[in-house]
């Protein structure tokens, strides 16, 4: 009988540059040997004790199916992406075995605390997934906000227009224009005098000079 030979115990790597990746959509790889483990790895976590041939094959599709629809992208989302499915059909076992007719009450607390374990390890796995394709939520909290007196705290869009010396704020149901309120203009009963602008927006007249004499003539 003959012995294996050193080279046939040499591991033999092929660039997944260089294939086609027909099984992508399974193993985020375009290598489809790597495609093709991850589909095997899945498929060996399904319990199948008691299932019978036409439903051990419904299980093993429906895996592949779900897999597919996952699609990873790349090899860290395939690795994703068969762990969650395979926390999924273990949670369900438990959630299934807690629920047993004969199951006692011990057995089925015991079942339902792996299931948490479990669901809580799938929650955990998505959120990764969503972080890695960039799905990830941010979320900005203001705490404290500062406002000195004499001025004003403005939360929200803020857009500018008619040259920049009015802003208008969007978004905020109580928000109203800020800039210059409309000028008006102050009478009074003395017409002839001069109507000058004053710093609130308002007019109004220039009083009289104080402090000048008028030069008398000689003699008088």
């Amino acid at each position: 009988m003959n012995k294996p030979s050193e080279a046939d115990n040499v591991l033999r790597v092929v660039d997944p540059a260089t294939q086609t990746g027909a099984l992508k959509r399974m193993g985020g790889s375009n290598s489809d040997t790597w495609n093709t483990m991850l589909a095997n790895q899945v498929l060996d976590s399904l319990w199948t004790k008691y299932s019978g041939e036409s439903y051990k094959n419904l299980q093993r599709e429906g895996t592949v199916a779900g897999l597919v629809g996952i699609a990873p992208q790349d090899e860290l989302e395939g690795m994703i992406a068969v762990q969650l499915i395979a926390a999924h059909h273990a949670a369900m076992e438990c959630y299934r075995r807690a629920m047993l007719p004969e199951q006692t009450f011990q057995g089925r607390n015991e079942a339902l605390s792996q299931a948490n374990k479990l669901s809580r390890t799938y929650a955990t796995l998505l959120e990764a997934l969503n972080r890695h394709r960039g799905k990830g939520q941010q979320k900005v909290t203001v705490e404290h906000v500062h406002v000195h007196s004499g001025g004003q705290a403005v939360v929200g869009v803020v857009a500018a227009r008619g040259g920049g010396d009015q802003a208008i704020l969007k978004e905020q149901p109580h928000a109203k224009s800020i800039g210059h309120e409309p000028q008006q203009t102050v009478w009074c009963e003395d017409k002839e005098r001069e109507v000058v602008q004053s710093a609130r927006n308002a007019q109004r007249p220039m009083p009289h000079a104080r402090g000048i004499i008028p030069r008398s003539s000689e003699g008088e």
